[in-house]
């Protein structure tokens, strides 16, 4: 399995570099930067490990040619165009991209049509098993219990509150039949009176170099219920990109998510 990396020399694209390598039945077909030092560059040692006998070059349109899967973590715009990408060249694209926006989302759609677009708020596995926790519970629960969604994040961050929490929200939100844009309360601040039933809050931290911590929180009269999940390291989400481009040989033209390729539904 061909694997390229779009932004393969930030922290998350080197990572995938190592995973990839590191992975039985993958390899690492190249990787793209739009420019700096790190153009020309063996991906393997830029990585911090062995050779890979590929370099690092400006051209994404190839970089999709050399592979039977691309992995995005980079920006919406981004993101956008290399949806369009893989829609004309049918090849597979993982995108961890988070604060999509409406001409994203868009392109992502419609790639979908022509190609494997695995797209998810959060690549981990343990993320995506709260991901469906979250919505059972939900879905089982009454509208007695309120939910709030609490995350924290590293100092350098850019959007709040994060993809996965957002999507923890959705989870939520579908778990009560309800979409998340007409329950959500994103702030809290001055005189905003008594908390409507069905409200879904968020809270938001940033500070120092935490990688990624989720809490859901269910409260009701005389009991909580809290579920949380903390990723220590970048590694359980391209441990978790990588499964997801090995899962998308032979499949089906679609938009797929984690859960897809964990079986959660």
């Amino acid at each position: 399995m061909k694997i390229g990396i779009v932004g393969c020399a930030g922290r998350m694209g080197r990572m995938l570099i190592q995973e990839i390598m590191a992975t039985s039945g993958a390899e690492l077909s190249g990787g793209t930067e739009p420019g700096g030092a790190a153009i020309g560059q063996d991906l393997g040692l830029l990585a911090g490990t062995i050779p890979a006998a590929v370099v690092v070059t400006t051209d994404t349109k190839a970089l999709f040619a050399a592979s039977d899967a691309v992995i995005d973590f980079t920006t919406p715009v981004v993101t956008k165009m290399n949806a369009e990408l893989a829609a004309a060249s049918g090849k597979a694209l993982i995108i961890g991209t988070t604060g999509l926006g409406d001409d994203a989302r868009n392109a992502i759609a419609a790639a979908a049509k022509r190609a494997v677009i695995i797209q998810s708020p959060n690549m981990s596995v343990g993320a995506n098993v709260l991901l469906a926790l979250t919505e059972k519970l939900a879905a089982t629960l009454g509208p007695e219990y309120d939910i709030d969604i609490l995350e924290m994040h590293h100092r350098h961050k850019v959007d709040a509150p994060s993809g996965t929490a957002i999507g923890l929200g959705e989870a939520a939100a579908k778990g009560r039949n309800a979409k998340l844009k007409n329950v959500a309360r994103m702030v809290r601040d001055g005189q905003v009176g008594a908390r409507p039933t069905g409200e879904i809050g968020f809270a938001t931290l940033r500070g120092g170099d935490v990688v990624g911590d989720h809490t859901v929180i269910f409260a009701a009269n005389g009991e909580r219920i809290e579920v949380t999940h903390k990723a220590s390291s970048r590694e359980v989400f391209a441990r978790g990109a990588v499964r997801a481009a090995m899962w998308s040989e032979g499949r089906a033209a679609g938009l797929y998510s984690m859960r897809d390729v964990l079986g959660l539904g």
